[in-house]
């Protein structure tokens, strides 16, 4: 397939049916399989429409998102993130820095894993790091936690068959969901910024796969393959998917893990709030991350030494803490 035939937004990043590839439809899927090489090759981000989450559920999840940022921060911060072995919890201004060299970035965020990690991780059965007093924001996040997971299943499905593997393979090397979810806010600004400060900082992202959800507030920008940072908006009723440093590591720059960053407001923009949600697969900890067989040969051998998932994402965490 031509890289052009697909629908293109004005990011030239594609827009992928993923209902072709749901279907029953050899001819369907396949066509489908090969409009998402050639995002995954190309650009590494791809808008994916009929993803199977319904717009109602990713407002709902939206609109808790937001009554939860408003809580006082002395509330946020009794659930603050603690250590990059959990990667749990609030996440306040400027505690990030996703991009090393700059200051810290203008957002706040709180991170949710599956429960059964947070014991393994040497929290107590009944810890948790919640809200108190607010039932319907954890029921709505943790229902939006399971549908994503299953979406990224269906995703990964195509991905194997993209790269000439067995249709689970990479479903089975993400059998432990150890996902993040990560509600955002970019608040107003009411002050001028430090020198080289974002709302978030060039980076790419740590895992094999990203889902994310945005409002309609713009900001977010990836680096083409000319080097040129280009919009890539909010468009309705699509996920827009990014592929993940250890995705890259897998198949050997076959799918290509992009920098991207979140810029300033305009003029405009600036005193409104940016909100998205981003859902982070990382496969599971144990899994030795080596260059996939079908994306070497002698021509091409491996560019990248073995590495464990969870060594490499606790590397990451390490550095942006």
């Amino acid at each position: 397939m031509n890289a052009n035939d697909g629908q293109l937004t004005p990011a030239s990043i594609p827009i992928v049916d993923f209902s072709k590839f749901l279907s029953n439809s050899s001819t369907h899927r396949q066509q489908t399989i090969e409009e998402i090489f050639q995002a995954c090759h190309n650009v590494g981000f791809l808008y994916l429409s009929n993803h199977g989450i319904p717009t109602s559920v990713i407002e709902q999840a939206f609109e808790q998102s937001r009554i939860f940022f408003e809580l006082p921060l002395a509330q946020k911060q009794q659930i603050a993130w603690s250590s990059e072995h959990s990667n749990c919890g609030y996440i306040g201004i400027e505690r990030e820095r996703l991009n090393e060299a700059q200051p810290g970035d203008l957002k706040e965020a709180f991170n949710i894993t599956k429960e059964n990690l947070l014991e393994t991780n040497g929290y107590p059965p009944d810890a948790t790091l919640w809200p108190s007093g607010y039932p319907l924001f954890r029921q709505t996040i943790a229902d939006f936690f399971e549908l994503c997971s299953a979406t990224a299943a269906h995703i990964f499905q195509a991905f194997a068959s993209a790269l000439s593997l067995p249709e689970s393979y990479f479903v089975e090397r993400h059998q432990t969901q150890d996902y993040t979810l990560r509600l955002l806010n970019y608040p107003s600004l009411n002050r001028l910024p430090k020198s080289g400060q974002l709302r978030a900082g060039a980076h790419s992202d740590y895992g094999s796969l990203t889902l994310l959800f945005q409002n309609s507030i713009g900001g977010l920008e990836v680096r083409n393959t000319q080097g040129n940072w280009i919009a890539a908006p909010a468009i309705p009723d699509t996920i827009l998917i990014n592929i993940g440093d250890l995705m890259e590591r897998w198949s050997n720059d076959v799918f290509q893990s992009t920098r991207h960053r979140v810029r300033l407001p305009d003029l405009k923009q600036k005193q409104q709030n940016r909100y998205s949600i981003a859902f982070f697969c990382q496969p599971d900890a144990e899994v030795d991350i080596v260059c996939l067989p079908t994306c070497q040969s002698k021509t091409n051998p491996a560019k990248y030494p073995s590495v464990k998932s969870g060594d490499y994402l606790l590397s990451r965490l390490q550095a942006t803490y």
